[in-house]
C-alpha cells in the first residue's frame, strides 16, 4: 500500500512519467518516505490504472519512443485522502554506519575515522540537495507541508552531522584503544541476552 500512497501523492502535485516517479522515489526529494523499489513502482502504476485511481496517456515526442504519462484521478485523489487518514507504521531506520561505529573496537581507528568521514560527507550532500530543494519551492499554500518536511529533514540532517563532529573523538578513541590491546573476539551482550 505505501507504494500506492507514494505514486499518489507525487501524482497529486502534478502529472508525471514512470520514470519520472521512479527516479523521485529512488534517489529524489520523495526518496525519504517510503521504500519504493524499481521493481514495484511500475506494477503499482499498473494496478492504480485497473483500478481508476490513475489514468495513462502517451506522449509521442520527435524521434524518442513514446512516453507514457500518468495523471491522477478524482477517484484517486479520494483514495489518496484515505490513505493519508490510515494509521502509519513506526518510521524504519537503518544505518551502515552505525553497525561500523557498534564495532568500532574491533574495526580500528582507521575504518572508524573513514567511515566517520565518510558518513559527514553523505550527510552534507543530502543536506545540501535538501537546501536547494527549498530554495527552489514557492511558498504557497500548496507547498506548505512541503516546506514543512524539508525543513524537518534539513534540522535532522544539520543535527546529525553536529553530533558526529562533535562526539566523533569519542569513537576514534574506542577505536584507537583496541588497537594496542590483543584483538579478542569481543562477546557482544544486548539487552535480551542478558535477561
Amino acid at each position: 500500500m505505501s507504494v500506492r500512497r507514494l505514486c499518489l501523492a507525487m501524482l497529486s502535485a502534478g502529472d508525471a512519467t514512470g520514470y519520472e516517479i521512479r527516479k523521485e522515489s529512488t534517489s529524489g526529494c520523495f526518496s525519504y518516505f517510503e521504500d519504493a523499489s524499481y521493481g514495484s513502482i511500475y506494477p503499482a502504476l499498473a494496478k492504480l490504472e485497473a483500478d481508476g485511481l490513475v489514468t495513462m496517456r502517451e506522449e509521442r515526442l520527435p524521434g524518442k519512443p513514446a512516453r507514457k504519462v500518468y495523471s491522477i484521478t478524482q477517484a484517486g485523489r479520494a483514495a489518496l485522502l484515505d490513505m493519508l487518514q490510515e494509521e502509519l507504521p513506526p518510521d524504519i531506520f537503518r544505518s551502515p554506519f552505525l553497525l561500523v561505529a557498534m564495532c568500532a573496537n574491533q574495526a580500528g581507528g582507521a575504518a572508524i575515522r573513514r567511515a566517520l568521514d565518510q558518513q559527514i560527507e553523505q550527510t552534507r550532500s543530502k543536506l545540501n540537495q535538501l537546501s536547494e530543494l527549498r530554495s527552489r519551492l514557492p511558498d504557497t499554500p500548496a507547498t506548505k507541508g512541503m516546506l514543512w518536511s524539508i525543513c524537518f529533514g534539513i534540522d535532522c540532517m544539520t543535527r546529525k552531522i553536529e553530533y558526529l563532529e562533535a562526539n566523533r573523538a569519542e569513537l576514534e578513541t574506542i577505536a584507537d584503544g583496541n588497537a594496542a590491546q590483543e584483538k579478542s573476539p569481543p562477546v557482544i551482550q544486548t539487552p535480551l541476552a542478558a535477561e
